[in-house]
């Protein structure tokens, strides 16, 4: 049963009712990405925060915001547009924005983090709801607050297995207003020498992602932005070169919003995040483990190694774990997010860190009652 009380003082009532009667519930937002990694116990009670939409404080000259967490992350992005600033993060891989508090809890960045880092980045300050019903903060609405113990970055990741987030402080930026793509092909070696190229040199673009599939070919895809179009036509200029002289062919194509990187998926059957060295992800995607997935798209940050593969067919189960073990041998992780409902793979592999792990859980939430069986770095077959 999903729950959506009505205001704040209505749900920490709720959450502590069910502390006393040890409920197992799911922490949500929106509820768009609830069936995202470990399958949950489709019985037990979801507590939404689709009510708590505020804007907390906007402080513009200092370029923070403070909002609640079940702020639609569309809503929150259309409210900095009217002051020329943006939050730089990449939407969920199907396209549902979902809220800024889901955004947290998954802690999944994309090819922004080329230039920006992620969204564990941004965060300033946060606002926490314990399972026995306490509310707790860290850090503050000032970007050089550093007191304190850093929970912010132990939620964002989290998946909703320690605490539920109330709200949140971020650090925002001001819009460049001109932005531009370039998309370059050719042989998967000349675009992985460009790639290195690129990352050693002082051109710094928004984006830089390997685009495409394995069996029609890979793209890097850049986009660059500036705040005339000059500028980015110098920076486009730049790379042109750089191009040509690793013997790439390059298209000049438009681009109205950094955010969008040209690739969503709409319900698909597979759907994985990939964490590698960058230097890696080219090897990846010329594995044999990466040629039997046939069907699959790839959109994988060039620059920081994270992205996803996806797919709409029929792959089997032992392909997917050939994969995950190719990326181990690479020195990355592979979660798997989506996949048929007669699979079985675990969504994540035990981490090194597993008693932490576990231990930091025993300390956030003793009764077990948050996500259970979705606790990140542990497999969930052997918890």
């Amino acid at each position: 049963m999903s729950h959506s009380p009505a205001d704040r003082s209505a749900l920490i009532e709720l959450v502590r009712l069910w502390h006393q009667d040890a409920t197992p519930w799911i922490p949500s937002g929106l509820g768009q990405h609830l069936g995202w990694g470990p399958r949950l116990d489709p019985g037990h009670d979801v507590l939404s925060c689709r009510h708590l939409d505020r804007v907390i404080d906007h402080a513009v000259d200092d370029l923070t915001l403070s909002v609640e967490a079940g702020m639609p992350l569309d809503s929150l992005q259309a409210l900095l547009a009217k002051q020329g600033q943006w939050l730089p993060v990449d939407l969920p891989r199907d396209g549902n924005a979902g809220s800024i508090g889901g955004l947290v809890a998954r802690g999944l960045a994309g090819g922004l983090r080329q230039r920006h880092l992620g969204v564990r980045d941004q965060i300033i300050g946060i606002g926490l709801l314990r399972a026995d019903g306490v509310e707790a903060r860290a850090g503050g609405r000032v970007v050089k607050n550093v007191a304190g113990y850093d929970l912010m970055r132990l939620l964002c990741g989290s998946w909703g297995s320690l605490a539920l987030i109330t709200d949140v402080t971020l650090r925002v930026q001001p819009v460049r207003p001109h932005q531009a793509a370039l998309v370059l092909d050719g042989a998967l070696s000349d675009l992985e020498s460009y790639r290195a190229e690129l990352v050693r040199s002082t051109l710094t673009p928004e984006r830089c992602d390997w685009q495409g599939s394995v069996e029609q070919g890979l793209q890097l895809r850049i986009v660059v932005s500036s705040v005339s179009d000059e500028a980015v036509e110098e920076q486009l200029q730049r790379l042109d070169n750089i191009g040509r002289s690793h013997g790439l062919t390059s298209d000049h194509q438009p681009c109205s919003d950094p955010r969008d990187n040209g690739l969503t998926c709409s319900a698909p059957t597979w759907l994985v995040r990939v964490v590698l060295p960058p230097a890696k992800v080219s090897e990846l995607l010329q594995s044999p483990a990466a040629w039997a997935l046939t069907g699959w798209s790839w959109d994988v940050a060039a620059g920081a190694g994270c992205g996803d593969g996806w797919s709409s067919g029929a792959s089997q189960p032992f392909q997917v774990e050939a994969l995950r073990r190719s990326v181990i041998e690479l020195g990355g992780a592979l979660t798997v997010l989506v996949q048929p409902e007669t699979a079985a793979i675990p969504a994540w592999l035990d981490t090194p860190a597993r008693p932490v792990i576990e231990a930091v859980k025993r300390q956030f939430d003793p009764r077990q009652q948050l996500c259970r069986r979705r606790l990140p770095g542990v497999n969930q077959d052997t918890a």
